[in-house]
């Protein structure tokens, strides 16, 4: 046998092995996008009014809706109770203020202190 018959021979065997591997992975992602198709057009048929009704929904929404009145009340009653502003207070009422809330954010200064001008 001649060397380069040989040498093309394998070539031919590997471009074929190579060709049928590319088929095979081509034939793979035809069958993906065809199921991914296919699930997307059953999900567009469920009636909108069924998942109106849907009690779990319902529930969900409820629970939310809950929440976020919740959120709301508490919202408002921390800014009755003075957070959200900024303001000065004395000596005499920090231990008032700043015990009065579970989180407190506050700034020492001194009118003459060169870095709080």
């Amino acid at each position: 046998m001649d060397p380069d018959s040989v040498k093309s021979t394998l070539s031919n065997l590997a471009f074929g092995n190579v060709m049928a591997a590319a088929a095979r992975d081509y034939q793979k992602e035809v069958l993906a996008q065809e199921k991914v198709q296919a699930s997307s057009s059953v999900n567009q048929d469920i009636d909108l009014d069924e998942l109106m009704d849907d009690p779990e929904l319902e529930k969900l929404h409820a629970d939310r809706i809950a929440a976020l009145k919740k959120e709301a009340e508490k919202r408002q009653s921390l800014k009755r109770q003075g957070h959200g502003e900024y303001r000065e207070i004395t000596e005499g009422d920090f231990l008032g203020e700043v015990t009065g809330s579970e989180k407190v954010i506050c700034h020492f200064y001194h009118r003459e202190f060169y870095r709080c001008k």
